[in-house]
């Protein structure tokens, strides 16, 4: 099962009790950037969730690459030293 960008919206904006478009401006904002730095050869961290990052392999070649967080490694059973709840 997996869920699109409307569902997400929808579940964030209830969570938070914001309205829908609200927490969809944020969240497209949000990726805008996440592109953006991405693009411009940054990575992105988010605590607990992990770091996406463009690596670049034999002179040209672009591979997108995410490293899962500890925390998120321990919720599935992955290697992990995360200590705190999953």
């Amino acid at each position: 099962m997996s869920i699109n960008k409307k569902e997400l919206i929808k579940r964030v904006s209830q969570q938070v009790s914001y309205d829908t478009p609200v927490v969809e401006e944020v969240i497209n904002v949000t990726l805008d950037e996440i592109y953006q730095c991405l693009k411009e050869g940054e990575s992105v961290s988010l605590r607990d969730f992990g770091s996406f990052y463009i690596q670049v392999k034999r002179g040209k070649t672009s591979v997108f690459k995410f490293n899962p967080s500890q925390k998120l490694r321990k919720l599935f059973g992955w290697s992990s030293t995360y200590k705190g709840e999953s």
